[in-house]
């Protein structure tokens, strides 16, 4: 029973922690606070390379641990990178939030999901990941409805607020329990961490799908964070709209809870050809079109084809794991999963500065290979 409250709390954390209110004007935010475009990137880039270089490192701790002391330090730190974030008046404020985030995030990656997965157990996982991923999203949507409606223009008590929350999520985690085994090894020694590196490099069919993950994640995020709002400017659209835009896109994102019926009624591999096909197209529509209304049904059709297929490449990625060091191997996955990212983001950038439909056609191609990536794990019904 107290295992199964994890599940509960989890479901708490992930509410609390996606509500960002500041989440509809984050680089606003930042440009009042004095930083230029180019320092936010250059922090987004250390951020990046502090988060790959501790990822393994983290998934070891973590194992040593628990991942339920890990959660409670990672929520905690986070609670105190949203204070910093809420002061901060400056680059060098706003970097040392950044480096305390890359800290957390490298700490979460792969516990979270794994205290789910032994919580719940492998036949209700891909439900729970849904649920687990939709009320972060229902978090990022009733903060932002809250900051539309009654905070406006008041950039400061935003991040007080997301900071409130985020105490509230560090509380919650307090009544984690600890869910791993305690019959043989509860951590990874260095010769062990070196063993699963080898054995994951070495595994062809696992590296391509981790590669296809990467490749529609880092579409995904780069287009619906990014770009987006570049191709709504072609199409003529005006901030308030875009407002409204990103709501009903974060709306959208919330088609994550029913993938396990739909992999039930499908399939795991013909639902991925399907999810992976839309967003393809979803890309080439933003490529070839200047249509408001057909930019916003394009934007909302890679959230929600990214939305379904998150549940189900977490169950299949934890299903993949071969040692009781579950968050070391989960670790190793998402390093390599980022080091993809780090490239892919580097090709968008420059193609979206030399032309934008560019980089929208890209994104398709990537999609395209994604999915023949992803079958090579031979995902079944």
């Amino acid at each position: 029973m107290r295992i199964k409250r994890n599940i509960g709390i989890l479901y708490a954390v992930a509410l609390l922690q996606g509500m960002v209110f500041y989440g509809p004007i984050a680089t606003l935010y930042r440009q009042a606070a004095g930083l230029s475009i180019f320092q936010i990137t250059a922090i987004e880039s250390v951020s990046l390379a502090l988060c790959l270089l501790l990822e393994l490192p983290w998934g070891v701790i973590a194992d040593k641990i628990g991942y339920r002391n890990t959660m409670a330090f990672c929520c905690a730190l986070y609670f105190l990178s949203k204070l910093v974030f809420w002061r901060a008046a400056g680059f060098w404020g706003f970097l040392l939030e950044r480096l305390m985030l890359s800290v957390v995030c490298a700490g979460l990656s792969g516990v979270d999901t794994a205290l789910l997965y032994l919580s719940c157990g492998d036949g209700a996982s891909q439900k729970t990941f849904g649920v687990y991923n939709n009320l972060q999203t229902a978090g990022l949507l009733g903060a932002a409805l809250v900051y539309s409606l009654c905070v406006k223009g008041n950039y400061r008590l935003a991040g007080l607020l997301t900071a409130v929350s985020y105490g509230l999520a560090a509380a919650v985690s307090l009544g984690l329990t600890e869910v791993k085994r305690s019959d043989g090894p509860q951590k990874a020694t260095r010769k062990e961490l070196f063993a699963i590196v080898k054995r994951t490099v070495s595994d062809r069919r696992l590296m391509l799908f981790l590669l296809g993950v990467a490749l529609l994640g880092e579409t995904h995020q780069t287009v619906t964070v990014f770009l987006n709002q570049l191709q709504y400017g072609r199409c003529g659209l005006s901030d308030a709209a875009i407002g409204f835009i990103y709501i009903g896109v974060t709306v959208a994102g919330l088609s994550g809870a029913f993938p396990e019926r739909l992999t039930k009624k499908l399939g795991a591999g013909p639902l991925a050809a399907i999810l992976y096909g839309a967003a393809a197209a979803a890309c080439v529509t933003l490529a070839v079109c200047a249509s408001a209304w057909l930019s916003v049904a394009a934007v909302a059709l890679l959230r929600v084809s990214f939305s379904l297929f998150q549940p189900l490449q977490t169950t299949l990625q934890n299903r993949a794991v071969r040692t009781q060091n579950r968050a070391t191997e989960l670790s190793v996955n998402a390093l390599l999963i980022d080091c993809v990212g780090v490239g892919t983001n580097l090709v968008y950038g420059k193609l979206a500065d030399l032309d934008l439909p560019a980089a929208f056609l890209t994104g398709a191609a990537l999609c395209a290979v994604g999915y023949l990536c992803v079958r090579a794990l031979r995902p079944g019904r």
